[in-house]
């Protein structure tokens, strides 16, 4: 079945970035559309919701601006303020859709950076030059500048000969905004001496340390060995100062999180003993230490815990615990409050008895996905907790990827 090409009315946006458009046969999802616009759209054939993308568009929005046309920037053809605004939407639709709640969504709070604020990159290695790793089912798409990356990760970029990098398949970077600094590690088979001469080349071009990872389905699970120079930088997020490294997981706007982490150790108050679950190497924990008597970080993750330490052991916090375990196994809590920052799949069942069962009568929750968190909320609220503050924030400025920052109370 070929693609078909129709005329719609864009009704509004929706999470991912697409406009909402209805014809005869039912709802489309078009990429690349905005609320209020007619567009020609190329539409797949296929069961469920049809899907599509702009060909032309033949009334154009005024929050309409001319993005660059990549994979990564699926919101890039909007105002920055559009953007806000539509995040909110967001976060508004999944309450009322989903957790069935009427309830007030602050405006969002914007990144500092509006382009090229991101710490992180992880890029296909091609003959052709780097490319995007996800092109919706397309080749990789090569490109010469990535508006999304520091400007210190493009400096490296523009220095680097693919061809000297073989036989490394991809290449990750991690810049630092408080030092400049950038680490890379390169993904390939083999041993790391296959990979000194990339590993000298990336140096020649500025990074401070390269690592050698094997591919694995997950990143980075397969196994990491430094190379040369520095595994870790450091960066500060909000009031706090933290390594970070080019595969171990941190948020890629520091600025950004910083501003929520902040927010969030506002709504958790003050108290005895404050839990944070989910907490990786405890950026949002080390902002809830001055208020606590102590605080107890946990995670499945044993790098991202020994970072941590290793940065409370620095900074001089005596009043933070380090766990290994799973949110959802965790007894022994004992805890005022509860703070989580859980992956994109949410709360699991058993995180949510855990949450309920507990001391708790405070629950900080951050999230980045409007879907589970508002799923996890409507079922908090039918437990008796009730809603507080909600506050999106925008830590992916030109994509459809929204923050939130809520506080629920018994």
């Amino acid at each position: 079945m070929s693609d078909s090409l129709v005329t719609l009315e864009i009704e509004k946006l929706v999470a991912g970035g697409f406009g909402l458009a209805r014809d005869d046969a039912g709802v489309v999802l078009v990429r690349g559309a905005l609320p209020g616009e007619r567009v020609t759209a190329s539409i797949k054939a296929g069961k469920g919701v049809r899907q599509g993308s702009v060909v032309e568009v033949l009334r154009r929005s005024p929050d309409r601006v001319d993005g660059p046309d990549l994979p990564t920037a699926d919101l890039g053809h909007a105002t920055y303020e559009a953007q806000l605004a539509y995040k909110r939407g967001f976060v508004e639709e999944a309450l009322t859709r989903i957790a069935k709640i009427r309830h007030e969504v602050e405006k969002t709070v914007p990144s500092p950076d509006a382009w090229n604020y991101r710490n992180t990159a992880q890029y296909l290695i091609t003959p052709q030059g780097f490319a995007y790793r996800e092109r919706r089912g397309n080749d990789p798409l090569v490109f010469q500048a990535d508006p999304l990356v520091m400007p210190e990760i493009q400096a490296i970029l523009d220095k680097l000969d693919p061809d000297r990098l073989d036989p490394a398949t991809e290449i990750a970077f991690r810049a630092s905004k408080l030092t400049g600094e950038v680490v890379a590690a390169i993904i390939g088979s083999g041993e790391p001496r296959q990979y000194l001469r990339a590993s000298d080349h990336l140096m020649d071009a500025g990074v401070v340390g390269v690592s050698l990872a094997e591919p694995a389905g997950k990143r980075f699970s397969a196994g990491v060995r430094l190379i040369a120079g520095e595994g870790e930088i450091r960066e500060r997020f909000g009031s706090v100062e933290v390594s970070v490294s080019a595969v171990g997981f941190a948020q890629v706007n520091p600025q950004a999180a910083g501003l929520a982490y902040i927010h969030a150790a506002e709504l958790a108050g003050k108290g005895d003993h404050a839990a944070d679950l989910y907490g990786g190497a405890g950026a949002i924990a080390r902002h809830l230490a001055p208020n606590f008597r102590r605080v107890t970080v946990l995670d499945t993750s044993k790098e991202a815990l020994e970072r941590g330490r290793q940065d409370v052991q620095q900074s001089g916090q005596k009043n933070i615990t380090y766990r290994q375990g799973d949110a959802a196994r965790f007894s022994e809590m004992g805890a005022d409050v509860i703070v989580v920052d859980p992956p994109r799949a949410g709360l699991d069942e058993a995180a949510r008895q855990h949450i309920q069962h507990s001391t708790a009568d405070r629950l900080v929750y951050i999230s980045c996905d409007p879907a589970t968190w508002a799923r996890d909320v409507g079922e908090l609220a039918r437990y008796g907790w009730k809603l507080g503050t909600v506050t999106p924030h925008d830590f992916y400025p030109q994509t459809s990827h929204v923050e939130i920052v809520s506080v629920l109370e018994r």
